[in-house]
């Protein structure tokens, strides 16, 4: 529905849709400041005190411009660009029992500016974390147990 305004004029009420938030935030300040009072504003607009005190302190500070929701979330660039997470995956492709640390040294040589706890997002989020080790460590294991055999069987005659 909407919040309507009586109008001056008889039948022709000036009515606020619920989506134009910005609007519906201003309407609240001015009634607040203005008419009605704050106490009965925040019943009406279904707004918090705090809220209320909050929205009037930035709309004097910066206008209308203040009442215009923001993004939420990250606001700046992130870090782990495609380019970064494929040269993390090739660095633990290439040598898969460096710590999170060492690939993340080596990021940091090679002109990108990567922290420890990105590195290892990035191996939680590919899969390159378990798996990969405990095979590659199996297999590692074994190519020493067979070079100890045959080192053993040459050393026999």
């Amino acid at each position: 529905m909407g919040i309507t305004f009586k109008s001056l004029k008889k039948g022709k009420d000036f009515s606020i849709k619920e989506s134009d938030l910005v609007l519906k935030k201003f309407m609240m300040l001015y009634e607040g400041e203005c008419t009605i009072g704050v106490k009965e504003a925040l019943k009406k607009y279904s707004y918090s005190e705090q809220q209320y005190y909050k929205l009037l302190r930035e709309y004097n500070e910066k206008g209308i411009q203040a009442l215009i929701n923001k993004k939420r979330g990250v606001k700046k660039n992130f870090v782990r660009t495609k380019e970064v997470e494929n040269q993390i995956i090739r660095l633990r492709f290439l040598d898969p029992f460096s710590s999170a640390k060492v690939i993340s040294q080596k990021m940091n040589q090679m002109g990108y500016k990567v922290s420890i706890r990105s590195v290892e997002r990035t191996i939680t989020e590919y899969g390159l974390q378990k798996k990969l080790m405990s095979s590659a460590r199996k297999m590692k294991e074994a190519n020493k147990k067979l070079s100890l055999k045959h080192q053993g069987e040459e050393q026999k005659p």
